[in-house]
Formats: C-alpha cells, structure tokens, sequence
C-alpha cells in the first residue's frame, strides 16, 4: 500500500467513527421509541458488517501475508459464534425455594 492509500482507509475510519458516535448519540436520544432502537440497531449491525467486508477485501485484494489474512477472517468469525451461541444458548430460570419448602 502506498500513502495515499494508507491516508485514504484512515480518512475512512475517521469517518465510520464519527458515524457510529452520531448514531449512538440519536439512539440515546430516542430511546423511548421501539422503533428507533430497531432501526438503531439494523444500522449498527449492517456498518459493523460493511466494515469487516470492507477490512477483509483490503487484505484479500492486497496479498496480505496469510498471517494476516488468518486475522483478518477468524477474529470476525469468533465474534458471530459468541454472539450465535449466546442468542441461541437457553438458560432455564429456577425459582429460589423459600424455607422448608421441598421440590
């Protein structure tokens, strides 16, 4: 990568986290409707997504070593699996027994 290549991707991630800051900030905002926290959330899982894609073709596209490419590929993948497996894991609720109370 040459440096306007490299000044280009930071402008961008400027960007993004200026974008994210603006978005949790409105959702704070407007916490109090449903339908703004929904809508909140599809826009942060679909820029997340857009800038893990936009993270892995940068280096697929520019031969990054396969170190790199190992990063950039699993560390991701780790992330869905945890959050697949939380929001698919159930937990059963148990009552606390009160005294003498049996089961």
């Amino acid at each position: 990568m040459n440096a306007t290549q490299i000044m280009a991707c930071l402008g961008l991630l400027l960007v993004l986290v200026l974008v994210w800051r603006a978005g949790a900030r409105r959702a704070k905002a407007g916490a109090k409707r449903s339908g703004v926290r929904l809508l909140s959330l599809a826009g942060r899982v679909s820029f997340n997504a857009a800038f893990i894609v936009g993270a892995q073709w940068v280096v697929i596209t520019y031969g990054g070593n396969g170190w790199l490419l190992l990063v950039v590929l699993a560390v991701p993948a780790l992330f869905a699996a945890y959050a697949v497996t939380k929001a698919l894991t159930v937990t059963a609720y148990e009552v606390p027994r009160r005294r003498g109370e049996r089961r």
